[in-house]
């Protein structure tokens, strides 16, 4: 624990230098901003402050939002004055910050006094998966700078080929989102950047319970989110792809093969190669990670943590959400639809390796992960060798794809959520002092 922890403030001065010797913004400087300057994002601070809160009472849950906002409406208010700039996200950072020093200052002193330290360890548990969250933002941004370093050359004809296979899907979706109008394109646009809110309130809704109890899941969304994030953008330098938009649309800033998305599918390619692009476009298409967090939320909003299914508004918001970022994700042309499979692969498999801890390292377990590390290897390698003959058999080779899917589908359901209760929902770590 004391490593991983030293690990964070050494990763951040080492992705602040690499992005200071390149001349982009750092992980440091971004966070500085978020302080004391204009904040990247609105949402991110406010998610991991809501994430925060779910460790105090409701006492001090209102002396921390009242204080966020008051701050965040001092700094936006400055900010329109000297420079007529709207942004918030100032307060509930400073907040955030405060309730991990008060957590770590109250601990220490209950230890002093032999007093109950239960309370303060919950409350930094919480703050630390805020600060997670809003970190883990930070080293995105920077990731996604060095996918461009690392991939001078991207593969978007191949991932082109194999998407055939698949009836190439970003192409339909592009066309019916334009016809769907400006409103269905604002609210697809609100799900595909806002997913942060979705997963604070998926997580917030899981962790109602723990300052009353101090018990905490042995599982639950968060967990998921930071793992995934960890483990899918190192596909991004494997694999680069920069999306239909970029390599076949307009947004190519004259560097794309033609401007054919989303009207015309282009010709079949019979000798694909890697094609250079430009040095501003992150090669973050493969996978697809908004597909995997989506279909995370999906995922945890099934059940509650008694294992009784979970409120209706939630498993419906669940859907919906997953269902508006699949359709925003190749309606916008950011991603092919072979993207969303493998995102989706990688969720699952992510999602095996942490779920129902206390059950252990069984065939069941093990046979869920090693098959979707394979499926997802298998998907990579046939997209990167195999795109002419997928394209040339479409119907063969689109079976082949979402079958092996739908049969990794239905094994994790059969493995996760056929049983009556099942056992993930037991909460069985709890908070010590």
């Amino acid at each position: 624990m004391v490593a991983a922890v030293a690990a964070v403030p050494v990763l951040l001065v080492t992705l602040q230098i690499v992005a200071s010797h390149k001349n982009f913004e750092g992980p440091l400087v971004s966070l500085w901003r978020d302080y004391v300057g204009t904040p990247k994002s609105i949402s991110v601070p406010w998610a991991g402050l809501a994430l925060a809160l779910v460790g105090l009472n409701w006492k001090w849950r209102g002396i921390a939002l009242g204080a966020a906002v008051g701050i965040d409406v001092v700094f936006a208010t400055a900010r329109l004055l000297v420079d007529g700039n709207f942004a918030l996200g100032n307060g509930p950072t400073i907040v955030l910050t405060a309730i991990g020093i008060g957590a770590c200052w109250g601990w220490r002193s209950a230890v002093r006094r032999g007093a109950d330290t239960r309370p303060f360890t919950t409350a930094l548990h919480a703050a630390a998966l805020g600060a997670l969250l809003a970190l883990a933002t930070k080293v995105g941004d920077v990731w996604l700078h060095i996918t461009i370093l690392a991939g001078p050359t991207v593969l978007d004809p191949y991932v082109l080929l194999a998407d055939h296979a698949l009836g190439d899907p970003a192409w339909f979706m592009g066309q019916l989102v334009d016809a769907l109008g400006p409103v269905v394109y604002a609210v697809l646009h609100w799900v595909y950047i806002e997913l942060p809110v979705a997963a604070m309130v998926v997580a917030a809704w899981q962790l109602r319970g723990v300052v009353t109890h101090r018990v905490w899941p042995d599982h639950y969304l968060v967990r998921t989110f930071l793992l995934l994030g960890l483990v899918g953008p190192v596909v991004y330098v494997l694999f680069p792809v920069v999306g239909p938009m970029f390599a076949y649309g307009p947004d190519g800033n004259g560097l794309q093969i033609g401007n054919y998305w989303p009207q015309l599918v282009p010709p079949m390619e019979q000798n694909p190669a890697p094609m250079p692009f430009d040095n501003a476009t992150p090669r973050n298409c493969m996978p697809s990670m908004h597909t995997a967090w989506a279909m995370a939320i999906f995922v945890h909003t099934r059940r509650d943590n008694n294992g009784a299914p979970a409120p209706r508004w939630l498993r419906w918001g669940g859907t919906f959400w997953l269902a508006a970022t699949l359709t925003a994700t190749l309606g916008f042309g950011y991603h092919y639809g072979v993207d969303l499979v493998a995102g989706a692969v990688l969720c699952l498999t992510i999602e095996s390796v942490l779920r129902a801890p206390d059950r252990g390292w069984g065939w069941f377990r093990v046979r869920l992960v090693a098959g979707g590390a394979a499926l997802l290897a298998g998907l990579l390698l046939a997209y990167r060798f195999l795109p002419v003959t997928m394209a040339e058999s479409p119907v063969i080779a689109g079976a082949l794809v979402l079958g092996s899917f739908a049969a990794f589908v239905t094994l994790f359901y059969r493995t996760w959520f056929a049983a009556a209760v099942p056992s993930e929902s037991r909460q069985v770590v709890t908070v010590r002092g």
